[in-house]
C-alpha cells in the first residue's frame, strides 16, 4: 500500500501545510527585523523539547549563562507539544521517562498522557532558569560554519541573525511528518490532516473517516474516535505487534510517599530500567529469545478479537520487535466495532469524496487522518547545516546519517546533535541517551576551555570506525534479521541510521568522557570569556531581551 511509504508530495500547499503544527498560529515569527544588530552568544541551542531543554538545564546546573535556546513555535515541549491528539501519551513508564535530575514525584499515571509530560517540561524550563534563555519564533533557517572566525553564523526565518561559537541541534528525528505520496490526496474535497496536526475544530461526529496507518500514534487515537464517527475505514499495509500495556493511576500515597521519601521513587526508576534494559537480550544479543514475547502479545490478540478473520488479518508476519513493539488495551477492541473496517487492499488513489483501492473499489470519507509518522532517516533538509568549504549536511548524509558517538560529524566543527544518527532505542526510555549525550558535549566544552581550544572536529578516520561498528552489531539484530521493512531503516540504502545496538548503559559508558585525541582542534583566538554574556546581541544589549 502506497499509503505506509515515506516521503512528501509534490503539491507545495502540503509542503507548507506540514511546517507547522495546526494548534499554532500559523504566524508565530517576529517581523524581518534588518536593522536588529546580530545577536551574539557562546553556545545555540536549537529546540525546546526534551533535548534542547535537557541541555540548557545541565549547562545551567554547570554555571553555564551565555547560551540561548531558539524554539521556532510559542512554548516549549518539542514533539509533546507538537502531538496532541487524542489519547496521545507515551510508552514508556513515567518514572523512566523524565530526566535522572530533574524527578516529578507528581506523575498521576504509570504512563502519562502528552498534556502531563508537556506540563513536566513547562515546569523544567522554570525550575532551571531556562525563561530568559528562551526564544520563541526562531525558526532556524540556515546554520553556515564561518571558518575564518570559528563561528556559527545561524539566520533564522523571522530575519534574526545569530552568531555562536558552538551549535547544538534538539531537533530530533520524530518532528517532521511523513506524508504518503498518494496520487489524487491533494484534491480531496474533506478534510486532510496528519495526527501531528490534529484538528480539534473539526467535528468527527457523525463523518466517515479513512485513518491510513497502524503505527503508534494511530492505535491511540483510533479508539477515542472510533465512538464518535459514522464509520471509520483503517487502512493497514502491516499489523503492528502490540502488547498488554500496564497501565493504571499512581495513588495519592505513592505520590506522597515519592514527594517525602525520594529515594523510593529512585528505587522504583531503578527497577524500571533494569527490567526494560532486559529487552536488549532479545533485541540485540539472543534474538531467539523474542519468539516467548511474540506468544505474549499473540495471547492478547486471541483475548481481544474472538472473530478468527479479523484476528488473521491483524497478526504479523515478521518477528516481534522488528518494527517497533507497542502497547495498548483498547486498540483491537475498537476494531472489533460494527462501524470499523480494517482495509488490508492497497489504495490506488485518492478522489475528491473518497478513495479508490487497486482492485476498482471505491470507499467513501469526509476526512483523511494521516498516522504516517516521521521522516526518521532524513529529518534535516537540504541547506540548513553547512560545514566546513560549504559542505552540506545532506550531501555528507547522502550515503545515510551517521555521527561519531550519534553526536559530532566530520567536516561540522563544533555542531553537537543530541538524538542524532544510531541513538534511538526500541527498547527503553530517550532520556537515558539524552543526558549521556548531554553530558558529553558539557564534557567537550570544559575540555575546550581548559585546553584554550576554539573549535573542534571529529576526524573522518574516527567516525568511520565507529559506524562501522555500529552496522556490523546492528547486522545481528532484530531489527534487521525480523523479516519486516521499518522506519528503523533507510529505504535508500538499506543501512539501520536510527537505533542504538546496545544497552544504554554502553552509551553511557562511550560518552562519559569526551576524547580530545579523536578531534582535530583549533585553538583559540581570543580569551574564552569568563564572565558569560547571555546572548547579547552586538553593539545592543537590549535585543537580546526581544
Amino acid at each position: 500500500m502506497r499509503a505506509g511509504q515515506h516521503g512528501g508530495p509534490n503539491d507545495t500547499h502540503w509542503k507548507a501545510h506540514m511546517n507547522a503544527p495546526a494548534d499554532l498560529p500559523t504566524h508565530v515569527f517576529e517581523p524581518p527585523a534588518a536593522e536588529v544588530p546580530e545577536i551574539v552568544c557562546d553556545i545555540a541551542v536549537i529546540g525546546s523539547g526534551f533535548a534542547g531543554l535537557g541541555m540548557g538545564m545541565r549547562l545551567k546546573q554547570s554555571g553555564v549563562d551565555d547560551f540561548l535556546i531558539f524554539e521556532r513555535a510559542h512554548a516549549v515541549g518539542g514533539t509533546w507539544r507538537d502531538n496532541h491528539y487524542p489519547g496521545c501519551a507515551c510508552d514508556v513508564q513515567s518514572h523512566l521517562y523524565s530526566f535522572s535530575f530533574a524527578p516529578n514525584p507528581g506523575w498521576s499515571r504509570m504512563f502519562s498522557g502528552q498534556a502531563e509530560i508537556r506540563q513536566y517540561l513547562e515546569h523544567c524550563a522554570s525550575r532551571f532558569g531556562l525563561r530568559g534563555h528562551l526564544r520563541f519564533g526562531h525558526a532556524l533557517e540556515h546554520a553556515q560554519w564561518d571558518a575564518a572566525a570559528a563561528v556559527w553564523r545561524l539566520r533564522m526565518a523571522n530575519g534574526r541573525r545569530v552568531r555562536a561559537r558552538v551549535l547544538v541541534s534538539g531537533m530530533g528525528g520524530l518532528s517532521t511528518p511523513a506524508i504518503p505520496d498518494i496520487p489524487g490526496l491533494d484534491r480531496f474535497a474533506g478534510t486532510v490532516f496528519h495526527s501531528q496536526q490534529w484538528r480539534h475544530d473539526y467535528a468527527l461526529e457523525g463523518r466517515r473517516v479513512a485513518v491510513i496507518g497502524t503505527g503508534a500514534s494511530a492505535i491511540q487515537f483510533v479508539p477515542r474516535i472510533a465512538p464518535q464517527v459514522a464509520h471509520l475505514d483503517l487502512y493497514q499495509r502491516t499489523p503492528p505487534w502490540i502488547m498488554p500495556k500496564p497501565d493504571r493511576r499512581i495513588s495519592p500515597v505513592e505520590r506522597a510517599l515519592f514527594r517525602y521519601v525520594p529515594v523510593t521513587q529512585r528505587l522504583v526508576r531503578t527497577g524500571l530500567y533494569w527490567m526494560l534494559e532486559s529487552r536488549v537480550l532479545g533485541f540485540v544479543i539472543h534474538p531467539k529469545l523474542m519468539k516467548a514475547v511474540e506468544q505474549v502479545a499473540r495471547r492478547h490478540l486471541r483475548r481481544q478479537v474472538r472473530d478468527p478473520a479479523l484476528r488473521q488479518t491483524l497478526t504479523p508476519d515478521y518477528t516481534i520487535g522488528c518494527k517497533r513493539v507497542l502497547i495498548s488495551n483498547d486498540y483491537y477492541p475498537a476494531l472489533t466495532r460494527d462501524n470499523v473496517d480494517v482495509v488490508t487492499t492497497g489504495i490506488d488513489h485518492v478522489e475528491a469524496d473518497g478513495v479508490v483501492l487497486r482492485d476498482g473499489t471505491r470507499r467513501p470519507a469526509d476526512a483523511i487522518i494521516l498516522g504516517t509518522g516521521f521522516r526518521a532517516t532524513d529529518p534535516i533538509p537540504r541547506g540548513v547545516i553547512v560545514g566546513r568549504d560549504g559542505h552540506d549536511l545532506t550531501d555528507a548524509w547522502r550515503d545515510g546519517a551517521e555521527a561519531y558517538l550519534g553526536t559530532t560529524v566530520a567536516g561540522f566543527p563544533n555542531l553537537f546533535l543530541i538524538v542524532g544518527p544510531n541513538t534511538g532505542l526500541g527498547h527503553s526510555s530517550m532520556v537515558l541517551m539524552i543526558e549521556s549525550q548531554v553530558n558529553y558535549v558539557l564534557d567537550a566544552l570544559r575540555q575546550m576551555r581548559a585546553g584554550q581550544v576554539q573549535a573542534v572536529d571529529v576526524q573522518p578516520p574516527v567516525q568511520a570506525r565507529f559506524n562501522h561498528g555500529i552496522q556490523r552489531k546492528l547486522g545481528r539484530t532484530i531489527w534487521s534479521a525480523g523479516g519486516c521493512a521499518s522506519w528503523y531503516v533507510d529505504a535508500a540504502n538499506g543501512k539501520n541510521t536510527t537505533l542504538w545496538p546496545g544497552f544504554t548503559w554502553q552509551f553511557r559508558q562511550a560518552t562519559r568522557a569526551f576524547r580530545m585525541a579523536d578531534y582535530e582542534q583549533w585553538p583559540v583566538r581570543a580569551p574564552v570569556p569568563d564572565v558569560p554574556h547571555a546572548g547579547v546581541p552586538a553593539g545592543a544589549a537590549e535585543t537580546a531581551r526581544a
